[in-house]
């Protein structure tokens, strides 16, 4: 029977199509996610929380106190333990990214710190896990913190919020509402892009060959070809085929460029950023920069820390001059050449000395605690006794 013949039939009997589409069930489950994903499996959603988390653990908190010449710090036992052992079985740093990763993503906008005290004196203060808490609400302004079915005066513990709940404004709402959809755009994206990269319908090279060869009839034949005609020994040997049988096609499939996967994920991740309030660059969007970095520690990270301060301040002291502040401008990036220009200009002028330069350029003191000034700087109130302005002597 000729070829030519056999093509004609074939056609006729409808076995022959120009173009066919497959659509494999298996495929298809891989690329689809369904099903609620809390905040905290997010990657780009944890990312963003562990490091605002991280930032506010490394500060200092200090304990301060307001008097006639300005703002002192306080070192007794009460600022020990808020800043060096707040519990005895965690550090500071562990002990206050508890507390803020609860109030971001466990606790949805709520976080919960029981203070321990005997004989009036503070002995630790223990972070309560999210799962532990919930809130019973007594009318509209009062509420009681059940923990572990137990209920608690909340005048009694630190309730930190995050997000003030519409209704019962005591309570934090956290972001869950605003990021829940975000979330599952990335866990779509996530899907399916794992399932594109592991999808076996998607080869490189694609070899025409004559369908109505005997031996591409059956899996045995056609692989009798391959072994025949394209697999080879050596890497970039050439392949020697048929001419009149094979055609050899490179054919570009479907890429993840083609699925604005991409994109798609570019913008979900810049939105969890704006929405969390921190640099695209911490979730491997753009590039670095300071002063977003600065901006989100003023922006971001200080009004969540006011929030603690204030929190702190009004359950743990009880002298009205006293307050606690964390320190903030530690996490602020600034060269160590700015630095040094910035307090060598205040040593001029008296409000530096040597000591305080070199603490800042982590040297060890010097004994250098001297305040002193350039000769042409004078007390204000001394600017008409100039000798100069009297026509004396100014050599």
């Amino acid at each position: 029977m000729s070829r030519r013949t056999t093509k004609k039939r074939t056609r006729d009997c409808g076995q022959n199509k120009s173009s066919v589409a497959y659509l494999m069930g298996g495929d298809f489950n891989d690329l689809c996610c369904a099903g609620y994903t809390s905040l905290d499996k997010n990657p780009e959603i944890m990312t963003a929380c562990r490091k605002i988390a991280e930032l506010i653990g490394s500060m200092t908190i200090h304990l301060m106190s307001n008097t006639d010449e300005g703002d002192i710090r306080i070192i007794n036992e009460l600022s020990r333990t808020i800043d060096i052992a707040p519990d005895p079985h965690m550090t500071r740093k562990m002990w206050m990214e508890a507390i803020v990763m609860t109030l971001l993503l466990y606790g949805q906008g709520n976080s919960i710190v029981m203070p321990h005290t005997h004989n009036g004196y503070l002995e630790s203060l223990e972070p309560i896990a999210a799962s532990r808490v919930s809130f019973l609400p007594d009318g509209y302004r009062d509420y009681r913190v059940l923990i572990d079915g137990a209920a608690k005066d909340p005048e009694s513990l630190m309730h930190f919020t995050l997000n003030p709940d519409p209704v019962y404004l005591w309570k934090g709402r956290g972001l869950a509402v605003s990021l829940r959809e975000v979330a599952n755009n990335l866990k779509q994206a996530s899907a399916t892009e794992k399932g594109f990269m592991a999808s076996k319908w998607k080869p490189s090279v694609i070899v025409k060959v004559d369908a109505l060869t005997d031996e591409f009839a059956s899996p045995a034949g056609r692989q009798k070809l391959l072994d025949s005609y394209v697999k080879s020994a050596e890497v970039g040997e050439p392949w020697l085929i048929p001419a009149d049988q094979f055609q050899v096609e490179q054919i570009r499939p479907l890429s993840l460029s083609d699925l604005a996967i991409k994109d798609t994920v570019e913008l979900d991740k810049r939105t969890v950023a704006a929405v969390l309030g921190v640099p695209p660059f911490l979730l491997g969007v753009g590039e670095y920069s300071q002063a977003a970095w600065n901006s989100f520690i003023y922006n971001t990270i200080r009004p969540i820390v006011i929030g603690l301060q204030q929190e702190m301040t009004r359950k743990l002291i009880l002298s009205p001059k006293w307050y606690i502040r964390f320190n903030v401008w530690s996490l602020l990036d600034y060269d160590l050449g700015t630095i040094s220009n910035v307090l060598l200009a205040g040593s001029d002028r008296g409000f530096v000395n040597g000591d305080e330069w070199r603490d800042r350029m982590n040297l060890a003191p010097a004994g250098l605690t001297e305040y002193r000034v350039l000769e042409n700087y004078i007390p204000w109130d001394m600017a008409g006794a100039q000798n100069k302005l009297n026509g004396g002597n100014v050599s």
